[in-house]
């Protein structure tokens, strides 16, 4: 250990600039974050762009958020056994290749297949957070953890304008070409400025538990994410459902009697990281809540008595402060985290949300109303997402802060998935004809709200439980 960890401070010693690496790692997570809402504003015009049907083409959306799901913490162990940078490196280049595959893709299967690879991006993020952890010192780390948090809901609100920009203004395939520059600069810039890692964790790659883990979630997912127009009690429902459940059961069994897993359950177990990836699946519901329902309201027509008429570029720039704000107030998140901890930092964020779904279910009669919903929402999201990966890293060893915060990851993605279908189930079964089409009711929206101010009280009593946790000590590989 002594001479690996002398080579790692010769090697950061030649990167003194941790503040360029931070950009870089935060420009990478925001590149993958935009994903997400890459195609939001096609999604109404692919069935014509691409010759299919609708349920064919809603597949564009649902794949990115199951390999996502699935990737992420699969790259996090990755990523500890034979080093974060190298597998950030391998992410985009898969950014890269599935975007260009989408690009040049006239028909929807390779689209599909290019949406896929781009999912696999969303783990730049863990990652990014478990690199911060070995460069950065204890003081600096909230602050940057913070930062790169805020990129998840960041990159999805500054992309949702300019994809919907080029949506009317140019040929579709212009985002996917958009996807894979972003992906090649951030690549780039990965590779002169990310310094090469200071912890591995040697072993073996849990090839059976990556393969039962896929399966497993595919099954949940599926059922979540479709679970609405297949029909829930339905065969192929119900055979979704229950098959996850057991291969998860199943997984979770050989996780615990195998050599080098793929996850670790037993740290998974501790309550503090326990409570804290549950609390997370809340958070992931509450962000995408607003990202499903703020829109639309934004965009019905006034004569619907639900909306308020604004064009699709004129939403996406209400929407956009709420990203904003998670960016503005980073630094104040890490200054939070190192004043009060971070378990006060998630019980104030989650509060947040919950304020804000309760303003926005009284006052929402104008669109000011909803931006400022949603900046509160920025507020809430920013605090718990800076907040969980500094609980994560302080409860667990830090050669496993990778696959730790990739387990966060896919805690918030079930979140994000769930309330994909369930704010969709609503919209779509409280809704009236108005000219032969299906518009949701400001019923549907208030059920909605209500829904995600559960999600935020389950969060918030959670963070009131999790356990007192140590200080985050210095890396020993560090350079002071």
């Amino acid at each position: 250990m002594g001479d690996r960890d002398e080579r790692a401070r010769k090697r950061l010693s030649r990167n003194p600039n941790r503040a360029l690496t931070v950009a870089v790692l935060a420009f990478a997570g925001l590149a993958s974050s935009f994903m997400f809402t890459l195609v939001v504003p096609l999604q109404a015009e692919l069935p014509t762009l691409l010759d299919a049907s609708r349920e064919d083409t809603t597949w564009v959306v649902t794949i990115t958020l199951l390999v996502a799901a699935v990737a992420t913490p699969i790259s996090g162990r990755l990523g500890d056994m034979y080093g974060k940078r190298r597998i950030v490196v391998a992410l985009m280049i898969m950014l890269i290749v599935g975007s260009v595959i989408a690009a040049l893709s006239t028909s929807i299967v390779g689209v599909i297949v290019g949406r896929a690879l781009q999912g696999g991006v969303t783990g730049v993020i863990p990652l990014g957070i478990a690199i911060m952890r070995d460069i950065l010192p204890p003081r600096h780390l909230g602050t940057a953890v913070a930062l790169m948090s805020a990129t998840m809901g960041v990159g999805g609100a500054l992309g949702m304008p300019l994809a919907a920009y080029l949506a009317l203004n140019a040929d579709w395939h212009s985002l996917f070409w958009l996807a894979a520059g972003l992906g090649v600069i951030g690549l780039i810039l990965v590779l002169l400025f990310v310094p090469e890692d200071v912890l591995l964790s040697p072993g073996r790659l849990d090839v059976v538990g990556a393969i039962g883990l896929a399966i497993g979630l595919t099954g949940l997912l599926l059922y979540v994410s479709r679970g609405a127009e297949w029909g829930w009690t339905t065969p192929l429902g119900l055979s979704l459902v229950i098959g996850g459940v057991l291969v998860l059961l199943l997984w979770g069994w050989y996780q615990l009697r195998t050599k080098d897993p793929l996850l670790d359950l037993r740290v998974a177990a501790r309550p503090a990281v326990l409570l804290t990836n549950i609390a997370a699946i809340g958070m992931g519901f509450a962000l995408f809540s607003s990202n499903v329902t703020f829109p639309q309201m934004l965009e019905l027509p006034v004569e619907t008595g639900s909306g308020f008429g604004l064009d699709m570029i004129t939403a996406a720039f209400i929407v956009m402060p709420a990203g904003l704000v998670m960016m503005v107030i980073s630094p104040l998140s890490g200054w939070l985290e190192r004043t009060i901890g971070p378990r006060p930092l998630f019980t104030a964020g989650s509060a947040a949300i919950v304020l804000a779904y309760g303003y926005v279910l009284i006052w929402s009669t104008e669109w000011v109303h909803i931006l400022i919903a949603n900046a509160i929402i920025g507020v809430g999201i920013g605090f718990t997402f800076a907040a969980m990966p500094m609980i994560i890293m302080r409860s667990v060893p830090s050669n496993e802060t990778g696959a730790s915060n990739g387990l966060n990851a896919l805690f918030r993605s079930v979140g994000t998935s769930s309330a994909s279908a369930v704010m969709g189930g609503v919209l779509a079964s409280l809704s009236i004809d108005v000219d032969g089409v299906a518009v949701p009711t400001r019923e549907a929206f208030d059920v909605c709200f209500w829904l995600a101010i559960v999600a935020g009280v389950i969060a918030l009593v959670l963070s009131l439980f999790i356990p007192k946790i140590r200080p985050l000590e210095k890396h020993p590989s560090l350079p002071s």
